[in-house]
């Protein structure tokens, strides 16, 4: 058996090698983050083994630093073990008292743990092409993220300049109102307009379902409002509906790509009622492959959402906190979703309203059903099976 750890860094990467023996074959050496650097690193791989030896090749798990060098050892056959980084820092803290961390001592202290073979599973080609679906939901993540802040921007803005506006309407973030406020960025102008031209815009952008009686109560509201002339704000106005407007198409785009993969991957946690398949590929880009978990509550662990655990003498967990480590995009993927399925699924309902009853707060009460969810679509993606809901 042979053991490369490597530590990844942004232009260059230290590898170690040893062997099953804890023989060093290769200290510490240092290779480009570049194609003859990656080169570099299996000709010493061939250079200290035989055709006869086991490799396996670990790295740390650096978000887009390690993308590249673990497609390139994935495609030439190598076990890759990707491991967390805090169980790496432990592991390390482990072997020595002193506080070093190095590069190099990082890269010994991986080789080190795939020699110990402490319960590590392989990277797998299925986890490297889900990273695409991964880079898409966390860029709509992140969008949709962007877009709220904005909208939060619009309602701030709109209770300097129109305040009377938001009791007029259901809402102030749909399209007829958008395209009122980028016409007319204010009470002041809304009161000047003329009334044919709030009716027509009204009517154009809600597709009739407003009127010239809205646009009558916008106009006096506007007339008597107490919103400030303030024509900074009112630009500030305007360009944040025009950057919401530019959110919306570019959201509209990623989803359409999400929904592409989504068909393509035929997964059965769209079968579960209250999961879509935005949601569904969160879930499923941030686990990867499901063949990584032996059971359950691993995916739960993984998750962050196992109980921590704390017991020392007489003392015992009176209130086990969830771990909340792992991957966050998961667990905001999981706690929305199990809203949704408890809501549109009776069993899950059921499930719900029986935790609730034994005085559950309602987050708890929620948690407990994320569990059960997460063991349902653990059994779905290793049956292949659509979920048939309970009789």
């Amino acid at each position: 058996m042979i053991c490369v750890g490597i530590d990844v860094a942004k232009d260059k990467h230290d590898c170690f090698i040893l062997n099953s023996e804890g023989a060093v074959l290769a200290d510490v050496f240092t290779i480009a983050n570049n194609m003859e650097g990656f080169n570099t690193l299996l000709d010493k791989l061939r250079v200290c083994s035989t055709p006869q030896d086991s490799i396996k090749v670990g790295l740390e798990a650096t978000g887009h630093y390690s993308y590249n060098i673990l497609g390139f050892l994935l495609d030439n056959g190598l076990a890759t073990y990707v491991l967390n980084p805090l169980r790496t820092n432990l592991y390390r803290k482990s072997l020595s008292l002193r506080k070093t961390k190095t590069d190099r001592v990082d890269a010994r202290t991986i080789a080190a743990m795939l020699l110990s073979d402490v319960g590590l599973k392989p990277y797998t080609d299925t986890a490297y092409h889900n990273e695409e679906l991964k880079s898409l939901t966390r860029y709509r993540f992140d969008k949709v993220k962007e877009r709220a802040q904005l909208k939060q921007s619009v309602s701030r803005l709109v209770c300097i300049l129109f305040p009377e506006l938001e009791q007029l309407v259901p809402s102030l973030h749909m399209a007829s109102i958008y395209a009122l406020l980028s016409e007319f960025p204010g009470a002041r102008q809304i009161a000047d307009a003329h009334l044919t031209r709030l009716k027509t815009l009204l009517a154009d952008a809600s597709r009739g379902r407003y009127g010239r009686d809205t646009a009558v109560d916008i106009r006096d509201a506007a007339r008597s409002s107490i919103g400030s002339r303030m024509p900074a704000k009112s630009l500030e106005l305007q360009h944040t509906i025009r950057l919401i407007r530019e959110l919306d198409a570019e959201i509209e785009e990623i989803e359409t790509a999400i929904q592409a993969i989504m068909e393509e991957l035929h997964s059965p946690i769209t079968t579960i009622p209250g999961i879509g398949y935005r949601m569904g590929a969160m879930i499923l880009a941030e686990v990867g492959d499901f063949s990584r978990f032996d059971s359950p509550d691993k995916l739960l662990a993984y998750a962050g959402m196992s109980p921590s655990t704390y017991q020392s003498g007489q003392l015992k967990n009176c209130y086990p906190h969830m771990e909340k480590r792992g991957s966050r995009y998961l667990r905001y993927a999981l706690y929305n979703a199990t809203k949704y399925v408890c809501l549109w699924d009776p069993a899950f309902a059921a499930y719900l309203a029986k935790k609730r009853a034994e005085g559950k707060h309602y987050n708890v009460a929620l948690s407990h059903a994320a569990k059960k969810l997460v063991r349902l679509i653990f059994a779905l993606e290793k049956s292949r099976q659509p979920y048939c809901p309970a009789v």
